[in-house]
């Protein structure tokens, strides 16, 4: 291995200036903060929206009387029937198809 001092460098070139290119678009170029972002909505999204803001309040109320009426259904070991386990597992496998 062969080292040199910090006055010789291997094949060095000499530096020049940048040079200038011409740019791609022709005519005067709007500043960056005049453009404006636009957002297109479908109306399907739209009648989505408007729709969740009418419901928005009706979703969230907890209904104490059916609460209630399960936490005494499953005190007394009624909750849970047969009739009840068909129904959500037949819902499941419809599901699934």
């Amino acid at each position: 291995m062969q080292i040199n001092g910090p006055g010789s460098i291997p094949s060095s070139q000499p530096v020049t200036a940048p040079q200038r290119t011409h740019s791609a678009e022709a005519g005067p170029r709007r500043p960056h903060f005049l453009e404006a972002d636009q957002l297109d909505i479908s109306r399907e999204a739209d009648m989505l929206s408007r729709a969740r803001e009418t419901t928005a309040g009706e979703s969230t109320e907890i209904r104490q009387d059916k609460v209630n009426d399960i936490r005494a259904q499953l005190d007394a070991g009624t909750y849970e029937t047969p009739e009840k386990l068909d129904a959500a597992v037949n819902r499941l496998l419809d599901e699934l198809a």
